[in-house]
């Protein structure tokens, strides 16, 4: 594991992450005492597309996977269309 100092990860910042890139870790020090630990980022299971939206800040990985049948199985509010309608339509008057 590496380890450098705050001045000469802002000097050199390409190679260290050409390191991180690499799999390798690196502590970062202020001043000889550890304060940060740069560390790959792993993408795991996700597309390219995926990626692109967690690098652009839309989209975060979910920490554990989702149980799409225990999604669906959520019990949902009943009401007939019309007040549901009217429901919405107040509720962005209110926010006006």
């Amino acid at each position: 594991m590496r380890s450098v100092n705050i001045a000469e990860l802002k000097n050199q910042l390409s190679k260290y992450l050409t390191f991180a890139k690499g799999g390798e870790e690196i502590i970062i020090r202020d001043r000889n005492l550890p304060v940060a630990k740069l560390v790959p980022f792993s993408v795991g299971d996700i597309t390219d597309e995926e990626a692109l939206l967690v690098a652009a800040g839309i989209m975060r990985i979910p920490e554990t996977p989702i149980d799409v049948d225990a999604l669906f199985k959520i019990p949902t509010g009943k009401m007939p269309s019309s007040e549901a309608t009217k429901a919405l339509l107040a509720d962005r008057d209110e926010e006006r």
